[in-house]
């Protein structure tokens, strides 16, 4: 998704140019049927606001196009001033023709929040306004895979009903979900602090999922270095920083990232007891890349 940063609010979402990047693929004879987003973000970790979906919806309801909604992070919020909003939500709460002509998908998993933690893999997909007869191909499709993933299937139905109020398992599961939720918000302060207390770093606030993108200015003979050897500046980066360090990040060339500018993604699901020795590492491996 088109994004710019702010360096008063962050990064802000850009309709005009999700609209311009449209009308060229159109143009160019390509058949657009579907906008993905997702929300919480990956790599940002940025929450999109009530009015950012509304702006989505709009969009994608008059150049015809189906939405489809991942919001798998959805219950890894860390900003209480930017909850979780769902799409379909914002959809249902719309005049017309945006309520009833707005196709949406949306994705969950039990895979990330406080249930599967990457490692049980299992998931729905939930269809609004979609002709029937394209649901009922979905459910055919659906109903051939012969070998479910039995272990995931019962994670996502504990996690579509978890225990309430008033159950005997209540008290435990909500005390061991809110410390896991604690402590990555934990996580994502001191990342997020960590790199902006570098030269030449600037990182927005983790918000939700499970990631930080921080924005590094990359000295230009180390760009020089770079073109150099065939890669990508941010590319070199981060293998210098595996090399190094052993710590691994997603440059920020593989997310399409504005020309002219570089980003690494990298996670907060490290051991909350391990993370003053990885921001150590990266904090001394950053120092002497830029010297």
């Amino acid at each position: 998704m088109p994004y710019y940063l702010d360096e008063e609010n962050g990064w802000a979402m850009d309709i005009e140019q999700l609209q311009t990047s449209l009308d060229a693929a159109r143009s160019n004879g390509i058949c657009v049927r579907a906008f993905v987003f997702i929300n919480p973000g990956n790599p940002t970790g940025q929450c999109l606001s009530e009015e950012n979906l509304r702006d989505l919806v709009k969009f994608c309801h008059d150049n015809r196009l189906v939405m489809c909604a991942d919001e798998v992070y959805q219950e890894n919020i860390y900003d209480t001033k930017k909850p979780f909003v769902s799409c379909r939500k914002v959809v249902g709460s719309m005049p017309e023709p945006y309520r009833s002509g707005t196709e949406l998908v949306s994705f969950h998993t039990v895979s990330k929040g406080a249930y599967g933690e990457c490692g049980l893999r299992g998931g729905y997909m939930e269809m609004h306004n979609i002709d029937p007869e394209v649901v009922e191909e979905m459910y055919k499709v659906a109903s051939i895979n012969l070998s479910p993933n039995t272990p995931g299937q019962v994670a996502v139905g504990l996690m579509v009903n978890p225990p309430k109020m008033g159950d005997v398992s209540y008290p435990l599961y909500r005390q061991e979900k809110d410390s896991l939720i604690n402590s990555l918000k934990r996580r994502a302060r001191m990342i997020t602090d960590a790199f902006n207390a570098l030269e030449g770093v600037v990182c927005q606030e983790t918000e939700g999922a499970m990631y930080s993108f921080p924005r590094i200015t990359i000295p230009p003979a180390a760009i020089a270095a770079a073109k150099a050897m065939g890669k990508e500046p941010d590319v070199m980066y981060c293998l210098e920083l595996l090399e190094e360090t052993g710590l691994s990040c997603v440059p920020g060339s593989g997310f399409r990232q504005a020309p002219g500018t570089f980003h690494i993604r990298t996670t907060i699901l490290p051991p909350e007891d391990k993370f003053q020795d990885i921001i150590g590492r990266f904090t001394s491996f950053h120092k002497n890349f830029m010297r």
